[in-house]
């Protein structure tokens, strides 16, 4: 049974079809990494909701999970919003380890991989 999980945490909207982007990713993680518990989360309109997500996680067995925000930057819903509800989450399941990263759109890995597909197909 998987020790290990990885939430990713999406803004969510009303029309479900806008997750799809987010469900591929989470499905290709799932796939290179058997061993985690993949769980993909939601902000508003969508579900799961991060608590929720927290216990499914407890739920298929892990004791340690990363939350990934899938957000371009740092903006109002994760500096405000956000830990109001990671603390109610992690209240409800305190067996379980979490950390947190960085906006993934904060990442240089990220922005370089942005750039690279903005500048595909390009002439020189």
């Amino acid at each position: 049974m998987p020790s290990q999980g990885l939430v990713l945490f999406a803004h969510g909207a009303r029309d479900a079809r806008w997750a799809d982007p987010f469900r591929a990713v989470a499905a290709h993680i799932a796939q290179r990494r058997p061993d985690l518990v993949v769980t993909l989360a939601f902000l508003e309109h969508l579900a799961p909701n991060l608590d929720e997500a927290l216990r499914a996680q407890v739920e298929q067995g892990a004791r340690a999970t990363r939350i990934v925000p899938l957000f371009f930057g740092r903006g109002g819903h994760l500096r405000e919003d956000f830990p109001a509800m990671l603390e109610a989450a992690r209240a409800g399941v305190p067996q379980l380890h979490v950390e947190v990263t960085q906006a993934a759109g904060e990442s240089s890995v990220i922005q370089a991989a942005l750039a690279d597909f903005a500048l595909a197909g390009l002439s020189p």
